[in-house]
Protein backbone atom coordinates (compact mmCIF):
# COMPACT_ATOMS: atom_id res chain seq x y z
CA UNK A 1 0.00 0.00 0.00
CA UNK A 2 0.96 3.53 -0.53
CA UNK A 3 2.31 5.36 2.70
CA UNK A 4 2.30 8.64 1.59
CA UNK A 5 -1.44 8.51 1.70
CA UNK A 6 -3.13 10.50 4.02
CA UNK A 7 -3.37 8.62 7.79
CA UNK A 8 -7.36 8.43 7.66
CA UNK A 9 -7.45 6.80 3.94
CA UNK A 10 -5.27 4.67 5.00
CA UNK A 11 -7.24 3.69 7.79
CA UNK A 12 -9.55 3.23 5.77
CA UNK A 13 -7.65 0.90 3.27
CA UNK A 14 -6.16 -1.01 6.09
CA UNK A 15 -9.80 -1.80 7.63
CA UNK A 16 -11.49 -1.21 4.44
CA UNK A 17 -20.79 5.04 0.47
CA UNK A 18 -21.70 1.76 -1.61
CA UNK A 19 -22.92 2.29 -5.03
CA UNK A 20 -26.15 4.40 -5.09
CA UNK A 21 -27.12 4.23 -1.01
CA UNK A 22 -25.97 6.72 0.93
CA UNK A 23 -25.13 6.06 4.65
CA UNK A 24 -24.69 8.93 7.09
CA UNK A 25 -23.51 8.98 10.85
CA UNK A 26 -21.31 6.45 12.99
CA UNK A 27 -24.33 3.91 13.89
CA UNK A 28 -25.14 3.51 10.09
CA UNK A 29 -21.83 3.65 8.71
CA UNK A 30 -20.97 0.95 11.28
CA UNK A 31 -23.84 -1.60 10.81
CA UNK A 32 -22.85 -1.56 6.73
CA UNK A 33 -19.23 -2.27 7.92
CA UNK A 34 -20.01 -4.77 9.93
CA UNK A 35 -22.67 -6.13 7.23
CA UNK A 36 -21.13 -5.74 3.93
CA UNK A 37 -17.57 -4.91 4.68
CA UNK A 38 -15.91 -6.78 7.58
CA UNK A 39 -18.95 -9.50 7.47
CA UNK A 40 -17.88 -10.06 4.03
CA UNK A 41 -14.43 -10.00 4.37
CA UNK A 42 -14.04 -7.04 1.41
CA UNK A 43 -10.23 -6.90 0.56
CA UNK A 44 -8.46 -3.37 -1.16
CA UNK A 45 -5.40 -3.97 -3.48
CA UNK A 46 -4.73 -0.34 -4.20
CA UNK A 47 -3.41 0.14 -7.95
CA UNK A 48 -2.96 3.94 -8.68
CA UNK A 49 -3.77 6.96 -6.11
CA UNK A 50 -3.24 10.01 -6.54
CA UNK A 51 -4.71 13.73 -5.04
CA UNK A 52 -7.04 16.41 -6.96
CA UNK A 53 -7.10 19.61 -4.44
CA UNK A 54 -9.12 18.37 -1.42
CA UNK A 55 -10.03 15.20 -2.89
CA UNK A 56 -7.75 11.55 -2.64
CA UNK A 57 -8.22 9.29 -5.21
CA UNK A 58 -7.68 5.83 -4.43
CA UNK A 59 -8.24 2.92 -7.54
CA UNK A 60 -8.31 -0.59 -6.22
CA UNK A 61 -9.18 -4.23 -6.99
CA UNK A 62 -12.21 -5.48 -4.66
CA UNK A 63 -12.33 -9.01 -3.76
CA UNK A 64 -14.10 -11.15 -0.92
CA UNK A 65 -16.86 -13.36 -0.02
CA UNK A 66 -19.87 -11.87 -1.92
CA UNK A 67 -21.92 -12.58 -4.93
CA UNK A 68 -19.75 -11.63 -8.03
CA UNK A 69 -22.28 -12.47 -10.58
CA UNK A 70 -22.12 -10.22 -13.34
CA UNK A 71 -19.25 -8.18 -11.88
CA UNK A 72 -15.79 -7.74 -13.97
CA UNK A 73 -12.93 -9.60 -12.81
CA UNK A 74 -11.03 -7.66 -11.31
CA UNK A 75 -13.28 -5.58 -9.83
CA UNK A 76 -11.80 -2.05 -9.96
CA UNK A 77 -13.30 0.35 -7.58
CA UNK A 78 -12.49 3.95 -7.68
CA UNK A 79 -12.82 5.41 -3.93
CA UNK A 80 -12.83 9.53 -3.73
CA UNK A 81 -11.79 10.31 -0.48
CA UNK A 82 -12.76 14.45 1.14
CA UNK A 83 -10.97 14.85 4.12
CA UNK A 84 -11.55 17.36 6.87
CA UNK A 85 -8.57 17.45 9.09
CA UNK A 86 -7.92 13.67 10.27
CA UNK A 87 -11.10 12.25 9.36
CA UNK A 88 -12.92 11.41 6.49
CA UNK A 89 -15.64 13.54 5.66
CA UNK A 90 -17.19 11.77 2.54
CA UNK A 91 -16.58 8.91 0.53
CA UNK A 92 -17.58 8.22 -3.26
CA UNK A 93 -17.02 4.57 -4.41
CA UNK A 94 -17.32 4.65 -8.36
CA UNK A 95 -16.97 1.40 -10.49
CA UNK A 96 -16.01 3.71 -13.22
CA UNK A 97 -15.23 2.11 -16.91
CA UNK A 98 -11.88 2.44 -18.55
CA UNK A 99 -10.87 5.57 -20.42
CA UNK A 100 -11.90 4.84 -24.22
CA UNK A 101 -8.87 4.28 -26.88
CA UNK A 102 -10.16 7.06 -28.66
CA UNK A 103 -9.99 9.36 -25.57
CA UNK A 104 -6.30 8.82 -24.62
CA UNK A 105 -3.49 10.93 -25.45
Amino acid sequence: MDTTLPAPVRTYITAVNDVRREFSGPNAIRAWLDREIIGEKVTMKVTRCRTDHAVVIVDAEMDGDYNKDGLPDPLVLTHYFTLAGDHIAQLIIIANQPTPSWAQP
